[in-house]
């Protein structure tokens, strides 16, 4: 469900594998999930789509499938759903994400 480069079965890709790189981010050009933006500009024959903050379903957690939209992703330390941690450093590439 999450697209990128060696994505393993949380959503890990070839440049993020740390232990909280669990979120696949939603383009809004293909509508896919992508473990990250190295992995779509590798592999999508067009950049990266940036979704409304509104946007439901913006954000998945590879850990459990659940979607948020980017206000309930952004202000929580780990997915409601499972309660599995996510990266604080994502934060950093929110503008790449999403119309911020």
């Amino acid at each position: 469900m999450i697209q990128g480069i060696d994505v393993d079965e949380q959503g890990r890709c070839a440049h993020y594998r740390g232990p909280r790189d669990v979120v696949g981010n939603r383009c809004a050009t293909c509508g896919q999930y992508w473990a990250c933006h190295v992995c779509h500009h590798e592999l999508a024959d067009h950049p990266f789509g940036r979704m409304p903050l509104s946007a439901p379903a913006s954000v998945l957690c590879g850990a459990c499938g659940h979607t948020m939209d980017y206000p309930e992703y952004s202000a929580a330390a780990s997915c409601p759903n499972c309660a599995h941690l996510f990266s604080p450093g994502c934060e950093l590439h929110a503008p790449i994400y999403f119309e911020l």
